[in-house]
């Protein structure tokens, strides 16, 4: 019934992590740094419960768990990235709780990651929050400093015409 107001606001996500937003430059890894997969964010989270950061459907989990694709309703295409490396650690440190081909809420936990075991095994826990298809979208806004799992907006976007 309101559906006009989304497209005068933007396309909001929220923060799939709860801690501090960071610019991608900021990122200790050139392929995120220099937006090599796509644009946004960056997340040095305090807390190791991932959400879903919008509503739509898990259509990628990487075996390790360390990664998520994630396709909104609006053909957004996300990936949330959990730390620097931690492909490396085959799984070590990571549960998931969702399974691809489901849909999920925003909010909705999709997994659980030991931050102080990721740490320990040397990785950092640095985490790129990317638009991998951000050639079909303006950023008008993005946000950084302190931010909260699944109700802090990051990242306003609208879609190219």
């Amino acid at each position: 019934m309101f559906g006009f107001l989304n497209k005068l606001k933007g396309i909001e996500l929220c923060s799939p992590l709860t801690g501090e937003a960071v610019e991608l430059s900021g990122v200790p890894d050139p392929v995120f740094a220099e937006k090599m997969v796509g644009d946004g964010i960056a997340i040095k989270p305090t807390s190791g419960t991932v959400v879903a950061p919008c509503d739509g459907k898990v259509v990628q989990i990487f075996p390790t768990n360390h990664a998520v694709g994630i396709e909104t309703s609006t053909g957004l295409d996300l990936l949330i990235h959990i730390g620097i490396d931690t492909v490396e650690l085959k799984g070590d440190g990571f549960k998931r709780l969702v399974e691809e081909g489901m849909s999920v809420k925003k909010g909705q936990p999709i997994l659980e990651v030991d931050l102080k075991r990721i740490e320990e095994l040397g990785k950092s826990i640095v985490s790129p929050f990317i638009i991998t298809n951000a050639d079909e979208v303006e950023f008008k806004e993005y946000k950084t400093g302190g931010v909260q799992a699944g109700e802090t907006v990051v990242l306003v976007l609208k879609k190219k015409k």
